[in-house]
């Protein structure tokens, strides 16, 4: 394999000078204990097309074990750690930047093991070879600015591809969690996979069973964070590796049947999710990547295969596919190891996607409209973009209609909430308010007199305490009442 030409060894080089004037310190320590230290990986790749920031982190790697290079960073840096050093790398702070410095190395999984077994290695060229992806194969030596590239890489990062260093079949081997970073930088890059990795991903798919949930959780998110998420999504489905960590999505390839009475689910979702990445930035605050918002996104129609049936009319619905994809969610992100927060985030928002479409032209009550709030809760804001994004209908007039809608149900919540504080709806009574007046100690009644008042707070908007007072002395007469 040939190297990058001389130009581009001097480009490279040129572009890392600065990165290498601010490791002058830590490479003098290295050098000094007569020992290598090289840039590589990511950090060689982001500099060259142009996306390393002044905050970004910085990949390194040496023939120092890894004690040693704790040793070595100890003085110079402002703080260091050691939760990768089991599987050679050490990672540490220096002003602004944080470092990962990992010793020469290769990684392989046993047939029938999760976690990757690591042997250290004692040459670059070595490393190298036995790295992912070309693009991510190059180096450049400290304090010496010698660009190293025996893989092409410098090739294949000019025409966007990934390839594997060895063959494909043996980098997989090595880590099967590759396949996924192939697909997570297609998304984050916006590059495309050579066609005999392809061919081995969709080969070797099965592999990715002896991957933890963890890391393939990890990778999953990473891609969706990505500037091109649909790109990465399309990869994983075509090669059957969506298949293993998330079956939910290929199974949106609902047949369509010969008179298109129902549009392609998947990509229907797929759309969704780029329209609401568009909407990131729609609403203050803005969170932009929002992981919650591309999953929910993405899955809040996997429940529609459960739930497909043709009608007698020639239609065909999908009833109660809202519910029984909050649930699906649940199980997938659960299996995925997600938090429980995302987990909760996302099935609600699944949950509540359809429910905007009740609002019709505006037939919707104060006490709707309250509902709605209070159901979304802290989700509200997402709740908007995802109903927006969900709107894929190629007539015009209606997708005016829609959007339309929508904007009146903003603009009544809007004045809602400027009037009634709808951000946390409350009954008018607190449970101590509900004790005194009632002469009552704590106990269950408290709690249904409390879900009473709630359900008065949704219906009529505020009352006065009064008002609240005599709405609470009259249901308890009523309850008292009651056999």
């Amino acid at each position: 394999m040939s190297s990058a030409s001389g130009p581009e060894r001097a480009t490279a080089a040129a572009a890392l000078v600065g990165i290498a004037g601010d490791l002058a310190g830590l490479t003098e320590r290295v050098t000094a204990a007569g020992h290598d230290l090289a840039l590589v990986g990511g950090t060689v790749r982001d500099t060259l097309m142009g996306r390393l920031g002044p905050q970004s982190d910085l990949d390194l790697t040496t023939d120092a074990r890894p004690a040693t290079i704790v040793e070595l960073l100890t003085g110079w840096a402002d703080a260091v750690w050691e939760v990768g050093i089991r599987f050679g790398t050490v990672g540490a702070r220096r002003g602004s930047r944080t470092l990962e410095i990992t010793t020469y190395r290769a990684e392989s999984y046993s047939p029938d093991s999760r976690k990757p077994e690591v042997t250290f290695g004692d040459s670059l060229e070595g490393d190298l070879a036995r790295r992912d992806f070309t693009v991510n194969a190059m180096a450049v030596r400290l304090p010496s600015l010698e660009f190293i590239d025996l893989n092409n890489g410098m090739d294949d990062l000019r025409d966007g591809v990934l390839r594997t260093p060895s063959t494909p079949p043996e980098s997989f081997s090595d880590d099967p969690l590759r396949m996924l970073r192939a697909a997570r930088f297609v998304s984050q890059l916006g590059f495309t996979v050579a066609p005999e990795v392809l061919e081995a991903m969709t080969a070797m798919a099965d592999r990715l069973e002896i991957v933890s949930a963890e890391r393939i959780r990890d990778e999953l998110t990473r891609l969706l964070m990505g500037a091109h998420p649909k790109l990465g999504l399309q990869v994983l489905v075509s090669t059957g590796l969506a298949d293993r960590i998330l079956p939910e999505l290929p199974a949106l390839q609902l047949e369509v049947d010969e008179h298109h009475r129902h549009k392609d689910v998947y990509e229907h979702s797929l759309t969704v999710l780029e329209q609401a990445i568009d909407l990131e930035s729609a609403h203050t605050p803005t969170i932009e990547p929002d992981l919650v918002l591309r999953l929910a996104a993405l899955l809040h129609d996997i429940g529609k295969p459960r739930t497909r049936k043709f009608e007698p009319d020639g239609g065909v619905s999908f009833h109660h596919h809202e519910v029984v994809g909050a649930r699906m969610v649940k199980k997938r992100l659960a299996a995925l190891r997600f938090s429980n927060d995302v987990i909760d985030d996302v099935a609600k928002l699944t949950e509540l996607h359809l429910r905007f479409h009740g609002y019709g032209t505006g037939e919707w009550t104060d006490s709707a409209v309250r509902r709605y709030v209070r159901d979304a809760g802290d989700q509200l804001l997402r709740l908007h973009k995802l109903t927006r994004a969900d709107s894929t209908t190629r007539n015009a007039r209606r997708a005016r209609a829609l959007q339309n809608a929508y904007d009146d149900l903003e603009r009544r919540i809007g004045e809602l909430a400027e009037a009634e504080e709808l951000a946390s709806i409350r009954p008018d009574l607190d449970g101590n308010q509900i004790m005194e007046i009632l002469g009552i100690g704590p106990g269950r009644a408290v709690g249904e007199a409390y879900r009473h008042m709630l359900e008065l707070r949704l219906d009529r908007g505020p009352m006065t305490p009064e008002e609240a007072e005599a709405q609470l002395r009259t249901w308890w007469s009523t309850r008292e009442a009651t056999p």
